[in-house]
């Protein structure tokens, strides 16, 4: 018997949050490179230094310098280090880099079927993080529980979410968490009348967080 795994649609968006978000990173990375040949023009010019002199001075071939200014190469470390020798300035100044060890992350919010990503993470594989938006209304009542690799954990930090999970059918309120292993057919969607946030962190299978999703206590 063969069995295909579904991606639930949350997933499909949270990986398309993920892809997106790395194409703009590597949109800024190619934006710093782009900017790199007029800064070192700029800086070879007010010296009042030729491509000639500079060549001599840092042994990269005037050909290449050229090319380097015009931005028809690409520059790398080993011919920005005796460029930035050359001008006399840190490396991080041709470069245009953002401070060292700046941890700081930027995210942009992507909306998908009525639900908010916001991407926590910034380097590809591994564990991710995103912060959801679930407005209230803009899932079926009608749970239809999925399955797919990998591990997930999240926290609510505000409204009800219902969370199916297997033989589970559980309603979570701010403070609770959860993990399970995504394999498992499992749902999740708003559970009250006002928007519900959840912190979400879900990667490879064997990463685990160490709370444990529990049935709810049967009424009397």
């Amino acid at each position: 018997m063969r069995i295909v795994l579904t991606l639930p649609r949350t997933w499909q968006s949270l990986l398309l949050v993920w892809q997106n978000s790395q194409m703009n990173d590597e949109a800024a990375f190619d934006e710093v490179l782009d900017a790199v040949g007029p800064r070192l023009r700029a800086l070879r010019q007010q010296r009042g230094a030729t491509l000639s002199q500079l060549s001599a001075s840092t042994g990269i071939s005037v050909s290449t310098l050229s090319r380097l200014e015009s931005g028809r190469r690409r520059p790398t470390l080993e011919l920005l280090l005796p460029l930035a020798k050359a001008h006399q300035v840190a490396l991080d100044e041709l470069v245009g880099a953002p401070q060292t060890g700046d941890p700081r992350i930027h995210p942009r919010p992507v909306t998908r079927h009525g639900m908010t990503y916001i991407p926590l993470t910034r380097r590809p594989g591994g564990l991710q993080a995103f912060k959801l938006i679930i407005p209230p209304g803009t899932q079926s009542s009608s749970p239809e529980p999925k399955t797919h690799e990998g591990y997930e954990w999240f926290y609510v930090l505000s409204g009800q979410i219902r969370l199916v999970l297997g033989e589970h059918d559980l309603v979570m309120k701010a403070g609770e968490a959860a993990e399970f292993d995504t394999r498992v057919p499992h749902w999740f969607g708003n559970a009250g009348s006002q928007p519900v946030e959840i912190l979400s962190l879900f990667g490879p299978q064997g990463e685990r967080l160490h709370v444990r999703a529990r049935p709810r206590k049967q009424r009397n």
